[in-house]
């Protein structure tokens, strides 16, 4: 339908504007158009700097060292810059008025954080990265009254450390909700990017539950973050804490367009306990996981992709006495829905040891419910120190290959029928290219049969890197031979 009278109006209405324009007159905006409509994607970062800025810590670290002969991952250029203005260097090094005298025993600058006011008697959040490993912890308030600072508690697992000054009457931030922070919203952060204090950035959030494998699903962001800003905070638009900016995606170390936070929510809980007995006690259940691909998911008939799927179920541990096998997808944790293999690990993480889990799993066509006993994970100590004795064996076959692996424990042995072999952990590079995945087990190399991880690691130490190299992977219960080409 068309309307003759309104079209000949805006005709009218376009011309009389065209003339204006020819004429030299200068147009406002049209009545019906007001002005606050044309920037409501613009915002004013002022006041939130005003509001939240004295409640932004810098952090800085140091340990008893010897001082680092070079540090060839920073540009000369960058580093120039660092000297020039008396900043430290991260990776330890002290730009200018460091110890260069050779006494061992003396502090060595390592680092600078962030960090801001929980309490205002004097607790601080921020990264268990920024703090660990230090001997000495110096906070710096906005009006540049420095503290020295005592570690309460740190949790790796999430990344979350609570320090205590002697002060009070400090400014403490607004927690936010972060079930209303929404894609898309304007968010500010504040920090140390390289030791350059109360820094502002802005961004939006691009994504939410942000999946990376760890205990909390992140918060990303486009906002600029670079080392330093660890551990301060991510702001929304009322001026509420709404998460600890704690990780960067980049190939360089530097800001590329992609940063990650940890929920506050999730983030508080953390620290509540922390500041409660000094550490998070979480549950586990003994179960190796992954995710449920759409080919598996089509091929036993469970109709969608969701769910984690059981890939090894520990020797003498709750899920193994409960039941459960390899090969089971837990589709629900205590009627909570278990989508990826994340949701799973939290859920589990988030029972107390000691108590019982429904689990709904999916086994031959059928669901069934079966009930587990927690027990609890293993300190971060114990997982350091693990972690620690497994880089030398993980490093070689990772540069070599694009292989991690680990021990079978001997129930997995017994469950694939096989007497030796190694599990793959994570596959990039050549053994993605190859086919090889994370929950494969590697028979044998060139022929040579391996055992465990040890004779893994030699075998792999030996590779001629101008020529392939053949494996017998068992992958369910086939076996195939695939062919890698390794990194030169």
């Amino acid at each position: 339908m068309k309307f003759p009278a309104l079209t000949s109006a805006l005709n009218l209405r376009r011309g009389a504007l065209v003339a204006m324009m020819s004429a030299g007159v200068l147009l406002t905006a049209l009545p019906h158009a007001p002005a606050t409509a044309q920037v409501r994607g613009l915002p004013d970062f002022t006041e939130l700097v005003e509001q939240a800025g004295p409640s932004v810590v810098n952090i800085r670290t140091s340990e008893k060292a010897k001082p680092a002969a070079g540090n060839s991952q920073i540009d000369p250029g960058l580093e120039e810059f660092f000297k020039r203005f008396g900043i430290p260097v991260p990776g330890g090094r002290t730009p200018r008025g460091g110890n260069n005298g050779g006494d061992d025993d003396a502090p060595q600058r390592r680092g600078v954080g962030s960090g801001f006011v929980l309490t205002a008697d004097g607790l601080i959040m921020t990264n268990a990265h920024v703090v660990d490993g230090a001997d000495e912890l110096i906070v710096t308030l906005t009006d540049k009254r420095e503290f020295k600072a005592r570690v309460i508690g740190a949790d790796k697992r999430t990344d979350v450390a609570v320090v205590k000054i002697d002060a009070t009457g400090l400014p403490a931030v607004k927690v936010g909700d972060v079930s209303r922070l929404k894609v898309g919203e304007w968010v500010m952060a504040i920090g140390s990017p390289f030791g350059l204090d109360n820094t502002v950035t802005a961004g939006i959030v691009s994504a939410k539950q942000r999946d990376t494998g760890d205990f909390l699903p992140f918060i990303q962001t486009d906002v600029a973050i670079n080392p330093g800003n660890s551990g301060g905070p991510l702001l929304n638009m009322r001026g509420e804490v709404v998460g600890i900016n704690s990780q960067i995606y980049s190939p360089s170390g530097g800001y590329a367009g992609i940063s990650f936070a940890i929920p506050i929510d999730e983030a508080v809980r953390v620290a509540d306990q922390l500041r409660a007995s000094g550490r998070v006690i979480r549950g586990r259940i003994g179960v190796r996981i992954d995710a449920v691909t759409k080919e598996v998911a089509d091929s036993i008939g469970l109709g969608k992709v969701t769910g984690a799927l059981l890939r090894g179920i520990e020797a003498g541990s709750p899920a193994e006495k409960a039941g459960l096998e390899a090969g089971d997808i837990v589709t629900k944790v205590d009627g909570r829905v278990v989508e990826k293999p994340g949701d799973l690990q939290r859920a589990i993480g988030a029972v107390k040891p000691g108590a019982k889990a429904t689990l709904q799993i999916f086994r031959k066509g059928n669901y069934r419910d079966v009930v587990v006993v927690v027990a609890e994970l293993e300190p971060d100590a114990k997982v350091a120190a693990a972690a620690k004795a497994d880089a030398p064996a993980s490093t070689a076959a990772r540069s070599v290959l694009g292989l991690t692996v680990a021990e079978l424990s001997e129930a997995q042995k017994r469950e694939l029928r096989i007497k030796g072999g190694v599990r793959v952990e994570t596959a990039d590079g050549p053994a993605a290219r190859a086919g090889l995945k994370a929950g494969d087990v590697i028979l044998a190399i060139d022929n040579s049969d391996i055992a465990d991880v040890k004779q893994f690691n030699a075998v792999v130490a030996k590779v001629d890197k101008s020529r392939r190299v053949t494996m017998l992977v068992r992958r369910g219960d086939w076996v195939d031979y695939l062919v890698l080409q390794p990194a030169k």
